[in-house]
């Protein structure tokens, strides 16, 4: 299928996993194909594929990930692949580089992190592009981190923009207040109540360049017990 959007095959069998990247990859401009298992992998790599990158999982069923990626290279096929795996010891590395690997990232890891990595890897192919995260009038660019609401540059604080990308990254889903500590303050010793401090201070600039006489078009909403949610109220009639 021809696109202009940059093709991804999203090797990775953990449910939970596959949704959050599929989403994040495909709000940031990208067309997503999902393979569950090594043997699935494989016949989405055969010759004439088409995609533009390979985000690969190492514990599949069936067919393991060093597998598929051997067979790959073996084929001469040289679309770049990057290995995500929790086999984070350095002779694992090593051996998936060795095989053919382009980069490599244990997990856990940042989804920033996995973005900037795979726009490496599309830069070299020639297939990068200036993606961005969407919400009605909301935007914010994925390579920047520059943020506009209404055509308007917002200005965020490092973590508030971590908190937001996050966020726009689940569309129509609600990340816990945990998750919201882990991407944004990673290892630091701050409490999780922190968490409601930023969002209430991301709610506040989202609503200053909103017009007092008119909706909100995006509003952060919390849902008690299960976390946040970026949400479109309904239009007023």
């Amino acid at each position: 299928m021809n696109t202009l959007k940059p093709r991804i095959l999203l090797v990775e069998d953990t449910p939970d996993i596959a949704l959050w990247l599929g989403t994040a990859l495909s709000q940031g401009g990208m067309a997503v194909s999902f393979a569950t298992d090594g043997v699935q992998a494989e016949q989405c790599l055969q010759p004439g594929h088409g995609f533009d990158a390979v985000l690969l999982d190492l514990q599949l069923p069936g067919t393991d990930g060093l597998s598929v990626l051997q067979a790959l290279r073996a084929r001469g096929d040289a679309v770049p692949v990057l290995v995500m795996t929790a086999r984070a010891s350095v002779p694992d590395r090593v051996l998936g580089l060795n095989l053919g690997a382009d980069d490599y990232l244990p997990k856990p890891f940042d989804l920033s992190e996995l973005e900037a990595r795979l726009q490496v890897l599309l830069r070299r192919q020639g297939r990068a592009k200036n993606a961005a995260l969407r919400m009605g009038p909301l935007e914010m660019q994925t390579d920047s981190g520059a943020v506009w609401l209404h055509g308007q540059p917002l200005a965020l604080t490092q973590r508030e923009s971590a908190a937001l990308r996050v966020l726009l990254a689940s569309p129509q889903r609600t990340v816990s207040k945990e998750q919201l500590h882990a991407e944004v303050f990673g290892d630091e010793p701050t409490a999780l109540d922190a968490v409601e401090v930023l969002i209430y201070r991301l709610r506040k600039k989202l609503e200053s360049l909103t017009a007092a006489s008119a909706p909100a078009e995006v509003a952060i909403t919390t849902f008690r017990g299960m976390g946040y949610m970026l949400t479109q109220p309904p239009a007023r009639t």
